[in-house]
């Protein structure tokens, strides 16, 4: 079970944008090259299966990432994801854009990152949040703390809990065309 604290469950009843980065939250972190020198990433079914949910009842759902890949691209698109960032080496002008977009205030916003970088939009969402496995520096600032790591089911376990705070029925139909 997720460790919450400082009105976690109040600040996740006002989210309606759910953004993440990820190497270290969608993926586990690891980074794999063939000979190549092409990239891999390896992502979690479940975690497509909340982020698939949010999306179709209602959430916005955004990635924002330093790094540039076709991988997070194709996950992204099979996803639904409604917003993608990436080659953002400074990632709170990114999420300022969809908040703009969107007419969001930083309350109505959960963001899971996991490593020094994503302290910046940490500092300011309504709901910050990381991985079991994040530094512990992110650690010390986020209000939702997942049980589970990165690329594990932790985005899983974040959309599930938002789900129930704002007393949503987790059973939405997801489409067979989506790739989860």
């Amino acid at each position: 079970m997720a460790e919450l604290k400082n009105g976690a469950l109040e600040a996740a009843k006002k989210i309606k944008l759910l953004a993440f980065d990820v190497d270290g939250v969608m993926t586990d972190g690891s980074v794999t090259y063939d000979q190549n020198g092409i990239e891999y990433k390896t992502f979690n079914v479940k975690d497509g299966h909340g982020l698939v949910r949010m999306t179709k009842t209602g959430f916005i759902t955004a990635i924002i990432t330093a790094r540039n890949n076709g991988t997070v691209e194709h996950r992204a698109k099979n996803l639904n994801i409604t917003e993608l960032y990436q080659g953002r080496q400074f990632k709170l002008p990114a999420l300022e854009e969809i908040m703009a977009k969107y007419n969001l205030s930083y309350e109505n916003v959960a963001y899971m990152g996991d490593d020094l970088p994503d302290i910046c939009i940490l500092e300011k969402a309504g709901l910050a949040c990381c991985p079991n496995d994040a530094v512990e520096e992110v650690r010390r600032i986020c209000n939702f703390k997942s049980s589970i790591n990165g690329g594990r089911g932790a985005v899983r376990e974040l959309c599930d809990f938002i789900l129930d705070a704002q007393g949503i029925e987790k059973i939405a139909q997801v489409s067979e065309k989506s790739n989860i």
